[in-house]
């Protein structure tokens, strides 16, 4: 009636593995409570940073983008633009 639709097994796979997840999660040891904490707090500041440096970058590269774009519009005249 609807077609196929590629996002539905996509969200069939996710629901799969993050429930195998879960149940190998919920079956470990308690104490190694301590070392996927770290892993966390480790993978946070890692994406914190990705992130950052991202932000960065764009910032840097629409300002460059802006430059190249006021120059071509005063193609021609005195900006300096490219000296």
């Amino acid at each position: 009636m609807f077609g196929y639709s590629p996002f539905a097994s996509a969200v069939d796979f996710l629901r799969t593995t993050l429930s195998a997840r879960l149940a190998a999660a919920r079956s470990r040891d308690p104490e190694e409570g301590a070392s996927v904490v770290e892993w966390v707090v480790i993978t946070t500041i890692v994406v914190v940073l990705a992130v950052t440096i991202g932000v960065i970058i764009t910032n840097a590269l629409n300002q460059k983008a802006t430059t190249i774009q006021n120059c071509i519009n005063s193609a021609g005249g005195t900006s300096g633009c490219g000296n």
